[in-house]
């Protein structure tokens, strides 16, 4: 699946805060930050790990 730097995107789960399922991601390495839209909270995981929870692509930012 193709994502990019400041893509939106649906993980499989929801945050706890329960205000939403869709996260900004952030930055990119070989690990991956995501930011909930809903609280603003984020999450720093490994890329292997984000490829297995990520459930879809939901907007690609332009450059």
């Amino acid at each position: 699946m193709e994502y990019g730097l400041n893509d939106i995107v649906e993980m499989k789960k929801e945050h706890p805060c329960h205000k939403s399922t869709e996260w900004k991601i952030i930055r990119m390495g070989a690990d991956i930050r995501i930011k909930c839209l809903g609280c603003g909270a984020s999450v720093l995981m490994p890329r292997q790990k984000f490829e297995k929870k990520l459930k879809k692509v939901i907007r690609h930012e332009e450059e």
